[in-house]
């Protein structure tokens, strides 16, 4: 793999980053800095720890800086919506951003990315949001876990930023079940009734299955209960038994085996962690930042490192 630090931070590199609360377990910084050098390009990609009440000074700052780009995680999906300048049809089917690239105008007086200008920004700089997780979710379920969705039974856990646009898109995909767990009732229940508008031909319903024997196709996991040691299951085992799903998904990556998989391996269910989702939903943000396709199979090497490296 190339040598990342052949060359030393200069007065030209370029940065990009991800913000997150908390951030210390994000692989983002090791899956980019690789594709970074094999694109050739003297960017770094940092990670910084952003509370949520100082998302928007934090994103004005990159962008008073000529930051390329910036990514965001827990908690900030859905309060970037109404922080940037701008946003993708990604980020407005999705209502949620997850990865910012900042413009500026270019020679034509198009907006154009700040790391695919041939010099520097002149004039403002806008902050546009997309959102890369959809596809992501999708590829790494087709690839990791072999699921076409169309016509499945899904039982997703979580209906915050992460759960919200994984339960459009897997509507969008034409799951025929969609039941939604989450910790607050109502934000499931908003949830449902949006997917009840905009995709009538799924059945999203709040809460488990009524029927404790019932199977489904698919859990899924998009709460981050499972990122600390000490977490509780983000499953309730009295109101649905793992025996009862064949395939189990769960959105974190850090730590590689959280106790809900461990659970699902056990129970003999086929599973797969997020490191798939961060994969996909990084190389179509660095493709949406550079101009170019990433090379993704240098951060799928990245992550696989990083990730299972000291197991």
């Amino acid at each position: 793999m190339d040598d990342l630090f052949q060359n030393q931070i200069g007065a030209a590199t370029r940065f990009c980053a991800v913000y997150g609360q908390p951030i210390r377990h994000s692989g983002s910084p090791a899956m980019h800095n690789p594709a970074l050098a094999k694109l050739g390009l003297d960017w770094r990609y940092l990670a910084f720890e952003v509370s949520p009440d100082a998302l928007g000074q934090a994103i004005d700052g990159a962008r008073a800086m000529q930051f390329v780009g910036l990514n965001l995680t827990v908690p900030h999906k859905l309060l970037a919506v109404e922080l940037v300048d701008a946003l993708d049809e990604s980020a407005t089917t999705w209502g949620a951003v997850n990865t910012i690239c900042f413009e500026a105008k270019g020679e034509g007086g198009d907006w154009t990315p700040l790391g695919q200008l041939a010099g520097p920004p002149a004039g403002e700089i806008r902050a546009k949001g997309h959102n890369t997780d959809a596809e992501a979710i999708t590829l790494a379920l087709r690839e990791d876990l072999g699921l076409s969705l169309a016509g499945q039974r899904v039982l997703l856990l979580g209906a915050g930023g992460a759960g919200r646009v994984a339960a459009l898109k897997l509507a969008a995909e034409g799951v025929a079940e969609l039941h939604l767990a989450n910790r607050t009732a109502a934000k499931a229940e908003a949830l449902a009734k949006e997917i009840a508008e905009r995709f009538p031909q799924t059945k999203a319903t709040v809460g488990y299955p009524e029927n404790t024997a019932d199977k489904i196709d698919l859990l899924l996991n998009a709460t981050s209960l499972g990122l600390k040691p000490d977490d509780a299951l983000p499953l309730d085992e009295s109101q649905f038994s793992l025996a009862n799903a064949p395939a189990v998904f769960d959105m974190i990556y850090q730590p590689a085996v959280t106790p809900l998989l461990a659970k699902a391996a056990d129970a003999g269910c086929r599973t797969a962690n997020g490191l798939g989702m961060l994969l996909w939903q990084g190389a179509k943000a660095l493709e949406i930042w550079t101009g170019q396709a990433a090379p993704v199979e240098v951060m799928r090497a990245a992550l696989e490192s990083h990730v299972y490296g000291n197991e």
